[in-house]
């Protein structure tokens, strides 16, 4: 008899605990304010034929918080997280539009849009939405500007609209976000001049390929990761000199002029620097004599070609591991530092072609490693039989007619 009482009393607290797990799942619901918001945002938008993001959104469904994909929601089933599409790349994404119903849905930390056909505006009502810290809308069609309003979101730390439409200005109120890290807006249409100071602590600036024009605006002292380039930029890059947080710098395609800070071949953290097809001039600073700053090294590469850099090349880039001086108006003999790093297997590709260089010292009895390339065509030399690897641009000519190297020699000597 106990036995079966026990058992019974069993059954009983199981029946008890099964029937509070039913009643908090009864309870589990999302907010009826994000439904509706998901249910518009989903009307807006639609699958790609071969894309099954929207499989899941059953709205009879008791608990999309748990069963819609791309929704993640908080304790209290409001929704924190949305990514529309799966970011999977045989998954060809969505098309259709940004609902404005997005600003609903106002507990929301991260929105996310994986590329596909999505075209028009970016709603200005996600302005309102001031829990944001990650807006990633990248690789559809979206067009129009920012809206201002996103210079009104405090938590803001990461924005990234690459590779869309987007045109018009930066509001220069999105560089004074106070939590700002990232700012990804590149492959756009974006025109006109930056913002003349950008006080957001960043870390990572991307606006490569888009129609911006100006100077460089003074910019913060944490940046890591510094692109413009494919731009109409132009002026001085002396507004560099001061980033030694630096890791990645391409400023490569505008119109900048002026020589070259010196503080970037001295740099502590720098190891990609690309100052390619600009107008930059002045010759190469000599070799950094303090030791504490062992400038480039393993995986380095440095592109200054396509300017008009003067003057013999100094040892200041020996050891980088890609360097590229070629189409510049550069005199003398390589310097022996440059040749044996090359030969050591350092340095992996010097490309020089374009110049107006009168020698190559080359070290007796040593082979050239099979992993290196070297461009020497179209100097004031003959190329070293059997060592020279150009690319195509580089032409055929092995070296330039006399008449022009004694004419650059003798203005170059006069400067």
């Amino acid at each position: 008899m106990a036995e079966q009482a026990h058992l019974v009393l069993l059954l009983s607290v199981l029946f008890s605990l099964n029937a509070a797990v039913l009643s908090f799942q009864k309870q589990s619901k999302i907010s009826a304010v994000d439904l509706a918001a998901l249910s518009a945002i989903k009307d807006s938008l639609t699958d790609i034929p071969g894309s099954r993001f929207f499989s899941t959104w059953d709205f009879t469904a008791p608990d999309p918080c748990s069963t819609f994909t791309g929704v993640t929601c908080s304790f209290d089933d409001r929704v924190t997280i949305l990514s529309l599409g799966t970011g999977l790349s045989d998954s060809p994404g969505l098309a259709g539009s940004l609902s404005p119903a997005l600003s609903n849905l106002t507990e929301l930390t991260q929105l996310v849009l994986f590329p596909g056909l999505v075209t028009g505006p970016i709603p200005p009502q996600l302005g309102q939405l001031t829990r944001l810290r990650v807006i990633s809308l990248t690789d559809n069609r979206l067009t129009g500007p920012i809206p201002t309003s996103f210079s009104s979101i405090p938590y803001l730390h990461t924005l990234d609209l690459s590779s869309n439409q987007l045109t018009g200005l930066i509001p220069p109120g999105l560089t004074k976000l106070p939590s700002l890290k990232v700012l990804i807006l590149s492959s756009n249409e974006f025109s006109g001049e930056l913002p003349r100071t950008v006080s957001a602590r960043l870390l990572h600036m991307d606006l490569r390929k888009n129609n911006i024009s100006g100077p460089l605006p003074k910019l913060p002292l944490t940046l890591r990761y510094l692109s413009v380039s494919d731009n109409s930029m132009w002026g001085p890059l002396n507004g560099l000199e001061s980033l030694s947080e630096l890791e990645y710098l391409d400023v490569s395609m505008n119109k900048f002029s002026g020589p070259i800070p010196n503080s970037l071949f001295f740099h502590p953290t720098l190891s990609s620097l690309f100052l390619q097809r600009n107008n930059l001039s002045g010759a190469l600073p000599s070799i950094n004599m303090d030791p504490t700053f062992p400038s480039y090294g393993e995986g380095s590469i440095v592109d200054l070609s396509h300017n008009f850099i003067t003057g013999e090349i100094t040892p200041v880039l020996a050891g980088v591991e890609t360097l590229f001086l070629n189409n510049n108006h550069l005199i003398g003999s390589v310097p022996e530092e440059y040749v044996k790093s090359v030969y050591s297997g350092t340095t992996k590709t010097l490309y020089l072609q374009h110049n107006y260089l009168s020698g190559f010292p080359l070290p007796h009895g040593v082979a050239l490693p099979d992993t290196a390339s070297l461009c020497l065509s179209y100097n004031c030399m003959l190329p070293p039989v059997g060592l020279s690897a150009c690319p195509a641009s580089a032409g055929r000519q092995p070296s330039r007619p006399e008449s022009q190297c004694s004419v650059f020699s003798h203005h170059s000597s006069m400067d």
